[in-house]
């Protein structure tokens, strides 16, 4: 037993051990100031991304690879006398060969950080680069992430994002809808304006809007007047079921009946807002009207009044026979 005690010891007090637990110590400290690089950076990186740089990983990571490599380079040197110095000189000498083995990865981290740097693109931008289009939801020190209509992701090289044509395009929750009016000219003005107020009801009832919505006329055609309904809406995911709304709201003003229906549309916002500037004037909040109470199953199931009648007649066709 004492033989086993002393060849423990002889082992815990020899050198290795000793550099094992500083290396482990060193590394400890460089991933916990890693760590707190990459928190830094973020909240740094979004509190300026507007002024300065876009929050995008790149940076993040590259200085979380240059904590890395210090510590590194800082480990090697106290725990294995290792010459940093030297090591580096060494590999200068073979740089041109690791250069040409990692071309593309080279290529891909220039692509980045120019992109980047100059303000090229951000996550958040809509962007179209040859045939794939989407919002940019990273920059990576390898590759750009863009989240396509789909909701697929798509991860675009850096290298190629600096090299081919690029188009940015209108933010997400902006909408442009197109449509043509066929009514009488003399009419237009007030077509548009009830226009304008059904499609603002219509987005409104789906989610918030932040620009109401627009008509502006282009063009002449033969089908009638062609224009497009600009507006936008806070939360780009309630984008598709805004214009489906809005389209058919306004799907009635854009026939050869329109000026009738806009005349209902403006007498009816009129007389709303003479209702809310009475009681305001009377000291109250205007009020919301009362929706109609549900019928309930007894009344669903309930025949209407013609259908008893033509019961009771059958039944009594069917006694006389």
């Amino acid at each position: 037993m004492e033989q086993l005690q002393n060849y423990i010891d002889a082992i815990v007090r020899t050198d290795w051990v000793t550099t094992a637990i500083s290396a482990v110590v060193i590394l400890a400290i460089t991933a916990v100031v890693a760590r707190l690089t990459r928190r830094f950076l973020g909240r740094v990186l979004a509190i300026n991304e507007e002024r300065d740089l876009p929050s995008s990983s790149i940076f993040i990571n590259i200085a979380r690879g240059a904590v890395w490599i210090t510590g590194v380079c800082i480990m090697l040197s106290t725990c294995f006398r290792v010459d940093v110095s030297a090591a580096i000189t060494a590999l200068g000498i073979g740089g041109i060969a690791i250069s040409l083995g990692f071309q593309d990865t080279l290529s891909n981290l220039i692509g980045g950080l120019q992109v980047s740097l100059l303000r090229i693109i951000k996550p958040g931008d809509n962007i179209e680069v040859g045939s794939s289009t989407g919002v940019v939801k990273d920059i990576t020190w390898r590759h750009t992430t863009i989240r396509n209509g789909a909701g697929e992701e798509v991860l675009i090289p850096n290298s190629i994002i600096s090299k081919t044509a690029l188009t940015h395009l209108p933010p997400t929750n902006q909408v442009s809808l197109a449509i043509v009016v066929t009514t009488e000219g003399q009419h237009l003005d007030e077509v548009a304006e009830a226009i304008e107020r059904k499609a603002g009801e219509a987005a409104a009832g789906i989610g918030k809007v932040v620009k109401q919505p627009k008509l502006t006329f282009s063009e002449i055609t033969a089908q009638g007047y062609a224009g497009s309904i600009s507006f936008s809406m806070a939360d780009s995911r309630t984008t598709g079921r805004a214009i489906d709304a809005v389209l058919r709201a306004v799907a009635p003003l854009t026939r050869t009946a329109a000026p009738d229906r806009a005349e209902q549309v403006l007498e009816e916002a009129q007389q709303e807002a003479e209702e809310a500037a009475a009681q305001e004037a009377a000291g109250h909040a205007p009020t919301k009207p009362k929706p109609k109470p549900k019928p309930t199953p007894k009344q669903k199931q309930r025949p209407s009044f013609r259908k008893r009648m033509a019961r009771a007649l059958r039944l009594g066709k069917e006694e006389q026979s």
